[in-house]
């Protein structure tokens, strides 16, 4: 395989370690046969993906009695527990097997076939999360292979449908009441710019609030021949019009200025700019629609309501008896989910259009940064990037931290991905990661375990 210039020299600084190259293609192998693993929902195949990875936990050391798979449904969770001296109270290190469905006819590739491309990893799960719960396998078989004695048990805990009702994400995350603290990998990471130079490395230690909201109309319908004045699919097509239309205030935190103060520095040009006036001013106008022109950065500054299924009517020559959208929000910590629900309604301003709750929305509380973790963080970054700017985010999707955090458990999250926000396909068509991250990523990894659990 053939790299371009500027994957070739990353590839060259990550490669620095011998330690990290005897892994590199044990990662891969292990990388390709985890995307193979049809893990979306319906399929069934978790299970068999978690007994795959408990297998590699077996081969290194790991006993029977520490390792559980529990089904949930056509699910599962899979726990795996590092004994330590009992020193220290234990840590979990988080992240899940299920992925998002892929359609192989949408895709340029198979998306269960790992595929290499000019620098890049190709597969459904590839990114998202199945790289860092990859990293996490690999180096907790290889931190037993290399007799490490840790201070307190290191718990993975893997669960089984984040992506769709993150039951299994509940269940894990009252499992441990006496953990101290959760290093997630499916959140945070670097932030690359156009020419693949590292920007800043993000630890996330809050999100957003997720809630789905049902908004239904209904009619009592009738012959198509016969049209009225009322029906269900026009008045739901003019309340998703004003919930389109409508833009919920900027809104900004300790977390969310800090991140835009020290990613502006480095990002520069007018992006740059927006950035740094936002973090000293969070009502700055242009500002404020500079990055809400940005998919990656809108989400950072205000709760976002959008419109993601749709479905009404029953018979092709009948008029409608009811129509329903699904709006998904991620709402700025702070905010309660009912006032959100209440300001769409106000904002569609129609009582006939019935708003509720899909379910009952989750939140949680931001995570205080602790010494321990941000030293610890930065003698892992500082392996390949030394000095890179470490900055405290607030993730805009949800992730099992959520559950924990809701549970009383700080959660911090550490991923070892490098990326470019314009390579971020995860849930979408041709998922990639960049192969150069492999070396780096296991020597971040191995640093993080053995610097929180001496």
């Amino acid at each position: 395989m053939k790299l371009t210039a500027p994957l070739l020299a990353i590839t060259l600084l990550h490669c620095s370690t011998a330690q990290a190259d005897v892994y590199a293609t044990q990662v891969r192998d292990t990388l390709a046969k985890s995307v193979s693993f049809h893990t979306a929902e319906g399929h069934g195949l978790v299970p068999q993906y978690a007994a795959y990875l408990a297998g590699i936990l077996k081969v290194s050391g790991y006993a029977d009695t520490d390792i559980k798979i529990s089904r949930m449904g056509e699910t599962a969770t899979l726990v795996a527990t590092y004994r330590g001296t009992g020193g220290k109270r234990p840590m979990i290190l988080s992240g899940h097997m299920d992925v998002v469905e892929a359609l192989p006819k949408d895709w340029v590739r198979d998306p269960f076939t790992m595929t290499a491309d000019n620098g890049y990893l190709y597969g459904r799960g590839v990114l998202d999360n199945k790289f860092d719960v990859t990293m996490m396998v690999t180096t907790l078989a290889r931190l037993k292979k290399e007799g490490f004695k840790p201070s307190r048990d290191i718990i993975l805990a893997l669960s089984g449908d984040e992506e769709i009702l993150m039951a299994t994400s509940n269940a894990l995350a009252h499992q441990f009441p006496t953990a101290e603290f959760v290093i997630n990998g499916d959140a945070g990471g670097g932030t690359l710019d156009e020419n693949g130079k590292p920007i800043a490395y993000n630890i996330q230690a809050a999100e957003k609030t997720y809630a789905d909201i049902d908004i239904s109309t209904t009619n009592p319908g009738g012959h198509s021949s016969r049209p009225n004045k009322t029906n269900a699919i026009y008045d739901l097509a003019h309340a998703i019009d004003k919930i389109a239309a409508y833009e919920f205030p900027a809104q900004s935190n300790a977390l969310t200025q800090g991140f835009f103060r020290m990613t502006g520095k480095r990002t520069g040009g007018p992006l740059g700019k927006a950035m740094l006036d936002f973090a000293n001013n969070p009502a700055d106008k242009q500002a404020i629609a500079i990055l809400s022109a940005e998919p990656e950065y809108i989400g950072q500054i205000r709760t976002t309501c959008v419109a993601t299924m749709l479905k009404g009517g029953h018979a092709l020559n009948a008029l409608p008896q009811s129509a329903n959208v699904t709006i998904n929000c991620r709402i700025f910590p702070g905010v309660k989910p009912q006032d959100v629900l209440d300001t769409l309604a106000k904002a569609i301003d129609n009582p006939a259009v019935q708003l509720k709750f899909h379910d009952v929305p989750v939140t949680s509380d931001a995570s205080p940064l602790r010494d321990d973790i941000t030293t610890a963080v930065r003698k892992a970054i500082d392996q390949h990037f030394k000095g890179l700017p470490i900055v405290p985010q607030m993730s805009v999707g949800a992730s099992d931290s959520l559950y924990f955090r809701n549970a009383g458990i700080p959660s911090y999250g550490v991923s070892s991905v490098f990326l470019n926000p314009s390579d971020d396909f995860a849930h979408g068509l041709n998922e990639r990661v960049r192969e150069d991250n492999i070396p780096g990523a296991l020597d971040q990894w191995h640093m993080l375990l053995t610097e929180l659990a001496k």
